[in-house]
C-alpha cells in the first residue's frame, strides 16, 4: 500500500450527478443490498449500485423483486442496475422507475456470464447481437430522458467479449454512446474467462483511447488502492468499478478515497478494526429488517429475529487473511443469531491489535475460474447482425443476479 500518491484523481459527471471520487461499486447479487452500500459509504465516496432487477419481474410487479429496489434514506444517489433482453419490457419498467421517483440512474448489464442468462441470449451473450443492443438501449435511454427531462442518466456495462474470437466491446461501447449512454464501463475479461485471472487491462486502454465523447471505466482486478492507481495510469480510463475486491474489505473505499484525493492511504485495519466492522454492518443489517420487515424469521423459535444465514458468507470474507483459526471459520459458517455472533467475535475482541498476515490482492474472495465453454442458444454465433428476438424464458426472473 503506498504512502503517498500523486494528484487528486477528477471526479466524474453523471448527468446531473458528479461522482468524486471517481469510483463505483459494482452491482453483485445477495451482495450490494441496502446495508452494505451504505457500509461501504461510510468508508469513502462513490457511487454505490444496488443489486441487478429484472424488468419484466418489475413490470408483472412481483414483489419480491420490487423489495430489491428499495433504497436507504441515508443514500445520496439511487443507483440501479436493470437487466432485459426485451426493449418493450424494459422501456416500461424505466417508466415505471423513473416516472414514480424511485431511481436517480439506471445501469445496463451486458457482463453476466452466468449459464441461466447467457443460454436464453441475455448478459454477455447479448452484446454480440448488435441490433438488438442497439433496440434495448435506445429504450431505456429514451423511456429514462422521457420520464425524467434528462435527469436520470443510463450507463452500460459489459465484458470484452464472448471468447477471443468473438470480442464485441468496441461496437458495444459504439453503440452505447450513440444512443445516448452517459459511460461506458467495460470489465477486462471475455464471458468465457469468467472470473479467472487476469482482467486485460491493455483491453481497457484500447477502449479509453477509441472513446473521447463520454468517461470509461475499467473494472477488473482492483483488489487494492494501488491497483486503481495502476489501472487509471496504465489504461487512462476515467473512473474504476470496483467488485470482488471489496467483499469483507468495505474500508477498500476509505483507502481508494484517499490515494485518488492524493492522501497518504490508510493502513489495513486490525482484527479488533475488523471486529467492530462486521457488528455496524450487522447493526445496519439489522436495522434494515426492522424498517422494511425483510430478512425476519418467520416461524420456530428465532421468529422475528434477523435471518443470519446470508451473512455467513461476509463474515467468511472478513475473517480471511487474518490468523484466527480454523475453529472460527468453521463456527462462522453456521452462525445463525446475533448470540452465536455475539458468541464468536467476543474472543476475537481479546486479539484486537492482530493485523492480516496475507496481502489483500492475493486473497481469493469468490470463484475464480474460467468457463470450459460459454453457454448460448443454437447458431448465436452465426451471425452478429442478425434481428433477433429472444424468447420468454430469456426474461426469465433472475433479480438479484
Amino acid at each position: 500500500m503506498p504512502e503517498a500518491v500523486g494528484q487528486r484523481a477528477a471526479p466524474l459527471s453523471l448527468g446531473p450527478i458528479t461522482v468524486d471520487p471517481p469510483v463505483v461499486l459494482a452491482p453483485m447479487a445477495g451482495v450490494t443490498d441496502a446495508p452494505f452500500r451504505v457500509l461501504c459509504a461510510e468508508f469513502g465516496g462513490g457511487l454505490y449500485v444496488n443489486q441487478m432487477v429484472t424488468a419484466r419481474a418489475l413490470v408483472e410487479r412481483h414483489p419480491t423483486t420490487w423489495a430489491l429496489t428499495r433504497f436507504h434514506p441515508s443514500e445520496p444517489v439511487r443507483s440501479l442496475q436493470l437487466y432485459g433482453t426485451d426493449p418493450g419490457y424494459l422501456a416500461e419498467a424505466v417508466r415505471e422507475l423513473v416516472g414514480e421517483g424511485l431511481v436517480d440512474h439506471l445501469d445496463l448489464n451486458f457482463g453476466c456470464p452466468a449459464a441461466k442468462v447467457t443460454r436464453n441470449g441475455g448478459g454477455a451473450a447479448l452484446a454480440y447481437k448488435r441490433r438488438l443492443l442497439r433496440r434495448v438501449v435506445a429504450a431505456v435511454v429514451g423511456a429514462a430522458d422521457a420520464e425524467s427531462g434528462g435527469r436520470v442518466p443510463v450507463t452500460v456495462k459489459f465484458r470484452m467479449g464472448i471468447d477471443d474470437d468473438h470480442l464485441t466491446f468496441l461496437d458495444t461501447a459504439r453503440t452505447s454512446i450513440d444512443e445516448g449512454a452517459a459511460w461506458v464501463a467495460l470489465h477486462a475479461r471475455t464471458a468465457l474467462q469468467h472470473y479467472a485471472p487476469s482482467a486485460r487491462w491493455e483491453a481497457i486502454a484500447e477502449l479509453a483511447a477509441a472513446v473521447d465523447e463520454v468517461p470509461v471505466l475499467g473494472n477488473g482486478d482492483v483488489f487494492t488502492a494501488d491497483d486503481a492507481l495502476r489501472m487509471l495510469e496504465r489504461t487512462g480510463c476515467d473512473g474504476v468499478v470496483v467488485g470482488r475486491g471489496c467483499l469483507g474489505r468495505p474500508w477498500l473505499f476509505g483507502q481508494l478515497d484517499d490515494a485518488l484525493a492524493g492522501r497518504p492511504v490508510r493502513p489495513e485495519p486490525t482484527l479488533g478494526e475488523v471486529v467492530a466492522t462486521i457488528r455496524r454492518h450487522v447493526a445496519l443489517i439489522v436495522e434494515w429488517a426492522e424498517t422494511t420487515g425483510d430478512g425476519l424469521h418467520t416461524d420456530g423459535p428465532l421468529l422475528g429475529q434477523v435471518r443470519l444465514a446470508p451473512f455467513r458468507k461476509h463474515l467468511a470474507w472478513y475473517l480471511k487473511g487474518y490468523p484466527v483459526g480454523g475453529d472460527v471459520r468453521q463456527r462462522a459458517g453456521h452462525v445463525g443469531s446475533l448470540a452465536d455472533l455475539d458468541a464468536l467475535l467476543e474472543p476475537l475482541e481479546a486479539m484486537a491489535d492482530v493485523m492480516p498476515v496475507a496481502d489483500p490482492a492475493s486473497i481469493a474472495r469468490s470463484h475464480h475460474h474460467a468457463l470450459k465453454r460459454v453457454a448460448l442458444p443454437d447458431g448465436w454465433l452465426d451471425d452478429p447482425d442478425e434481428d433477433v428476438l429472444l424468447p420468454a424464458a430469456a426474461e426469465a426472473l433472475v433479480s438479484g443476479g
